[in-house]
């Protein structure tokens, strides 16, 4: 009998009847978009549990960064230090903006952005920083304050991995000029699609409208130019049911978490990121790096468990310095350390449904 295919991530839903009875009022007040009614409570929610002041929805993550980006105001041509080890959006962002990305080695302890390599690639033409807290792993946020303070440089998190993550005590996305999250079906919190940027300054909540919403800011008046990025009132009601059910699916990934690390501590050949200290995690991913004490390497045992229904993920291979869209069209840097993960790191399925037994018979695979 073929066993059913596990895959790396499963998207959390809140029960059908919940959603149901939640979008109901929908179709008397035929209310879908344009900043409605549960658009701006899920707003007002997620800054309460995220513990920011200041956030703006966003249709998905993508869109949060690159206008978290285009904000600032940065002169075209611009350069922005940014880590390689990342999605392709984060680069895209940037790039999309007119801007060039200059790519900074990562840590192989946790695979953030190495802040020890960021001043010496900065120029006259540096305007921000612009790094990822990869797998809610969190940056040094201090020395990267600290460098940008000094060279005067603006500093925007790619917060997609860590929703809910604190650090300190602080919501993640209290750190530098702006941080975004992404609310993609895969991420732990999703609304089907979408996305949010926090950001200190309260001035830049009228001009992230404008650049969501066309610039329109009444019936006859266009006062800027800007795309159309809102969030839809049923992805809304989908965030506004899954944050009720947060807690418990953080909860449920922790066990999950835990249980990997348990069954695979003592297997040779297998590391796992290191957690930071201060950090209150969110277990979004269960990344492993693949060393040469492993009978195989990262490749083959990729291929291997998909023989056997189990679906990986390469993330992130390869690097996006290295994507044929942006290969050899930037400032070439050192990324010895970005591509050694590159070619390690697999991260294993996890997901907030996932049955116990699922992970036994992956973690009974790898010790074959």
């Amino acid at each position: 009998m073929e066993r059913e295919n596990i895959y790396v991530t499963r998207s959390s839903m809140p029960p059908y009847e919940e959603y149901i009875e939640a979008i109901k009022p929908l179709w008397k007040s035929h209310w879908l978009t344009n900043m409605g009614e549960y658009h701006r409570e899920l707003e007002e929610k997620l800054k309460e549990y995220l513990e920011v002041s200041n956030l703006s929805l966003m249709v998905n993550g993508h869109m949060a960064l690159e206008l978290a980006i285009q904000v600032m105001d940065f002169p075209e041509g611009s350069e922005v230090i940014t880590t390689p080890f990342t999605f392709i959006s984060t680069t895209h962002a940037i790039v999309r903006n007119r801007l060039k990305p200059v790519f900074c080695d990562v840590k192989l302890s946790d695979g953030t952005i190495d802040e020890d390599k960021i001043e010496d690639l900065i120029t006259e033409k540096t305007v921000a920083i612009v790094p990822v807290h990869v797998y809610g792993n969190v940056c040094n946020v201090e020395e990267i304050q600290r460098i940008a303070d000094k060279y005067n440089l603006k500093v925007i998190y790619d917060a997609a991995h860590a929703f809910g993550v604190k650090y300190k005590g602080r919501g993640i996305g209290n750190y530098g000029d702006a941080s975004i999250f992404s609310f993609h079906a895969t991420k732990i919190f999703n609304t089907i699609e979408g996305g949010a940027v926090a950001f200190s300054d309260p001035n830049l909540y009228g001009k992230l409208y404008n650049l969501k919403n066309f610039g329109i800011r009444g019936e006859e008046l266009v006062t800027s130019v800007g795309a159309n990025a809102k969030m839809n009132e049923f992805s809304a009601i989908m965030g506004l049911c899954n944050l009720k059910h947060i807690e418990g699916t953080i909860a449920k990934r922790k066990r999950l978490f835990e249980e990997y690390r348990s069954g695979l501590k003592d297997i040779l050949g297998f590391r796992l990121f290191e957690a930071g200290t201060g950090t209150e995690q969110n277990y979004g991913y269960f990344p492993v790096l693949i060393e040469e004490e492993y009978l195989l390497n990262r490749d083959e045992l990729y291929e291997k468990l998909r023989d056997h229904n189990v679906y990986t993920r390469k993330y992130f291979f390869p690097l996006t310095s290295d994507q044929a869209c942006f290969k050899n069209r930037f400032r070439d840097t050192e990324l010895v350390c970005a591509r050694e993960l590159a070619k390690e790191v697999l991260v294993l399925p996890m997901y907030e449904e996932m049955q116990m037994e699922k992970l036994v018979y992956i973690l009974d695979l790898l010790n074959n």
